[in-house]
């Protein structure tokens, strides 16, 4: 039986947020103490990686959207946040790999790019609104570099499998 892009996608996409809120959820005193705060950011991977190795991937600013929206209202109880970067992130990803052969390092590059891109946009808006009481620094210490860190070890064990899988399936 050979498997479809338009089941597979949506199917990991899911998975992909569930994962994120799940490892948070399992490991959150590993993840969240008052050293350090690190991020999930699996339905990133996905898409990212589905954007890079399939390119006629039907509706990603779609998907994208309704990804961010689903995350916004299970994890974040804030609609919109996710919902306008998910996509984003999607539409800058799609027009800098116009520019670029895939390869392992273009899309590591890319990756941590969009994670950075992610996190900034998550903070900036929560300072906006007055969620977020902590400065530019701690920011970057106790949550943008380890979120870098444990989203990267996540990419190189995932990487191969993921461009496999998107690789294999049409």
């Amino acid at each position: 039986m050979k498997l479809k892009m338009s089941y597979v996608f949506p199917l990991g996409l899911f998975l992909a947020l569930f994962l994120d809120g799940s490892l948070s959820y399992v490991a959150s005193a590993t993840l969240f103490n008052t050293q350090v705060e690190i991020e999930s950011r699996f339905i990133l991977l996905w898409l990212v990686l589905a954007i890079c190795f399939v390119p006629n991937l039907a509706h990603p600013y779609f998907w994208a959207t309704f990804a961010g929206l689903v995350f916004d209202s299970y994890y974040t109880s804030i609609l919109g946040i996710m919902t306008v970067i998910l996509p984003l992130v999607v539409y800058l990803t799609k027009e800098t790999m116009a520019f670029f052969k895939t390869s392992f390092w273009v899309v590591c590059l890319m990756y941590f790019i969009d994670v950075t891109v992610v996190s900034l946009g998550f903070y900036l808006f929560n300072n906006l609104i007055g969620f977020t009481a902590g400065s530019q620094a701690d920011y970057i210490l106790k949550v943008l570099w380890p979120t870098l860190t444990y989203n990267m070890v996540c990419f190189l064990f995932l990487y191969w499998p993921l461009k496999e899988l998107f690789t294999r399936v049409k």
